[in-house]
């Protein structure tokens, strides 16, 4: 059974740095795209960034420079390094996997999920 778990998110003041994890029992992230997604009140999930199974990465311009997306096969494990956080960057951020090939962006893509991790900012 495929689970996906996220860790790391907090209350951080703007400027600062939170680092996501994303560990996935029952999954072999490497053989998958994984991508990060978040979800501010009142707005839809939208994607921030994906890393395929080749290890290309992509980004949504919002965090593009700000944001990193790692692996570590041998932990199994995806991060999302958060640098230079500000105020609009506070949602909750879902892990998901996508088998590999499809496109990253798009929530369609993805066929598991996490429960989420709060992010907040504050200004």
């Amino acid at each position: 059974q495929v689970e996906l778990v996220e860790s790391g998110g907090g209350l951080v003041q703007a400027g600062g740095s939170l680092r996501l994890s994303c560990a996935a029992p029952g999954l072999t992230v490497s053989l998958y795209t994984m991508g990060w997604f978040r979800q501010a009140p009142g707005k839809e999930r939208e994607f921030v960034a994906g890393i395929a199974s080749s290890g290309s990465t992509y980004y949504s311009d919002s965090v593009k420079g700000r944001f990193t997306i790692a692996r570590d096969n041998a932990k199994n494990t995806v991060y999302l390094q958060m640098n230079s956080l500000n105020p609009e960057d506070t949602a909750v951020y879902y892990c998901a996997s996508a088998r590999s090939g499809r496109s990253m962006l798009y929530k369609l893509s993805y066929d598991y999920w996490g429960q989420g991790t709060q992010v907040t900012v504050s200004s």
